[in-house]
């Protein structure tokens, strides 16, 4: 799957949006900056939450808490809220997003016997929508939903003349299995309820908490959600269990031949760290670290946040098996010194070479890593020394 373009003409800090992401581009990673408050962060949670949820049922009340307050305010009837263009390998597929309300559904009229034609008796909306090639995301009234994001009647719709109508909703669902979207834990998610939005920045002592509790549920709920902080050295460790189980199996298959998953493991581990190397406990309870030419133990809690962070993020991918997606990260640069900004292009390109890369940014040297062209840009846009 390739991002090709994204356009967005009215949404929140958002205004006249359209870039462009070149499918023939190697490596295929892309930066994109502006200045503070240019909406970078919206703009790549915008495209996660409608590829990611849109193709999911279950995972409706995101798209209603981001678009809490998008209201229809023209006598058309509906009003655009994001057109994107998709390559999925042999074709580009363009997905119009919009709301719109009752008066832009088209009405139909019913032909009796007798070939009369039987006004006034509309098809059932969501048989109407999908003979205009129209597939309805919200599937029902926002009036039978919790959460009131929408004015009465308002809805919103995905239209594409690209594949057949009935492709459609098998395209959204494979395409949400490719769509993830990474940020810092202390990002504002739009796609969480407004109320625990607005929480984060009240006064009383249980606020913060209730805020990150959210953050936690969303991603249970939401597979390709990962923020920086989660992963922890609790992926290390069930990697290491799974490569040792992974030996084991292969022991058995193979008359008592062990693979060697685990150490090709701590190898590829201790290649990223350049001066310490990771030891495992025996029973796999736990992790630590030793410098080069030192026998001093350290642990987790000893690393720099971008020692862990790196970690993280090789393990995320390397070890999720994220292939062929769509891959939206927010200022991946926290953490880093400005040589492991520059190194991560590298190391994305190298960890999970068939995926695309977005990386909303204000670091001059991740986008010295990649070409001019490669660098996108939302006004106000960054100073002229963005590329050297």
């Amino acid at each position: 799957m390739h991002l090709q373009r994204i356009q967005v003409p009215d949404f929140r800090a958002l205004k006249n949006v359209d870039i462009t992401f070149e499918k023939e581009f190697t490596p295929r990673i892309f930066p994109f900056g502006s200045q503070n408050g240019g909406g970078k962060s919206t703009l790549l949670q915008l495209i996660f939450v409608l590829l990611h949820c849109a193709g999911n049922p279950d995972r409706l009340e995101f798209i209603q808490n981001l678009l809490h307050g998008f209201e229809v305010n023209d006598e058309s009837g509906k009003r655009t809220l994001a057109i994107i263009d998709i390559w999925d390998g042999s074709k580009t597929v363009k997905l119009d997003f919009f709301v719109c309300n009752e008066s832009f559904i088209p009405k139909d009229n019913e032909v009796t016997e007798d070939n009369e034609l039987k006004l006034s008796r509309p098809i059932p909306p969501a048989n109407i929508l999908k003979k205009h090639n129209l597939l309805d995301i919200t599937n029902l009234d926002i009036t039978n939903l919790n959460t009131r994001s929408f004015n009465f009647g308002e809805r919103l719709v995905c239209q594409t003349n690209d594949i057949d109508i009935v492709e459609i909703e098998p395209f959204l669902t494979d395409l949400s299995n490719k769509m993830f979207l990474t940020a810092h834990i202390s990002q504002i998610f739009l796609f969480l309820q407004p109320d625990n939005r607005k929480s984060l920045f009240k006064t009383q002592a249980n606020n913060q908490t209730n805020y990150y509790q959210q953050i936690k549920t969303a991603n249970s709920k939401l597979p390709g959600f990962f923020t920086y902080d989660f992963l922890s050295i609790d992926i290390l460790i069930e990697a290491f269990k799974k490569t040792r189980d992974d030996d084991f199996k292969q022991a058995v298959e193979k008359g008592g031949n062990y693979g060697n998953n685990y150490v090709k493991l701590l190898d590829e581990l201790n290649n990223l760290l350049s001066n310490k190397k990771i030891n495992v406990q025996p029973d796999l309870s736990g992790i630590n670290f030793k410098i080069d030419g030192d026998d001093t133990e350290l642990y987790p809690e000893d690393l720099s946040h971008g020692e862990l962070k790196r970690l993280c993020i090789y393990m995320w991918l390397k070890y999720n098996k994220i292939e062929d997606a769509i891959v939206l990260m927010d200022e991946l640069e926290i953490s880093f010194h400005p040589d492991w900004q520059y190194q991560i292009v590298r190391d994305l390109e190298e960890w999970g070479a068939t995926n695309q890369y977005i990386l909303a940014t204000h670091s001059y040297e991740l986008c010295n890593a990649v070409t001019p062209a490669h660098v996108k840009e939302l006004d106000p846009k960054l100073q002229a020394r963005t590329i050297q």
